[in-house]
């Protein structure tokens, strides 16, 4: 399965940043929130929500300095 081919996603990989690594970072965004408000504020979400932000703010700063 391509995932150019989902409806949202394929919208996002055509018109977006033509990086797949932000792009799916950005993609990940709305999921990573979903899963804190589902299963509450616990370790496992904080952990998420923190390694997802520091990924995030990673691959900038490493697009910026590159």
């Amino acid at each position: 399965m391509n995932p150019e081919n989902v409806p949202f996603v394929g919208a996002v990989f055509r018109f977006g940043a033509r990086d797949r690594v932000l792009d799916s970072i950005l993609l990940l965004g709305p999921v990573v929130i979903l899963a804190f408000v589902i299963l509450g504020r616990n370790i496992l979400t904080k952990t998420v929500t923190g390694l997802y932000i520091l990924s995030f703010a990673g691959y900038v700063l490493y697009k910026g300095i590159r």
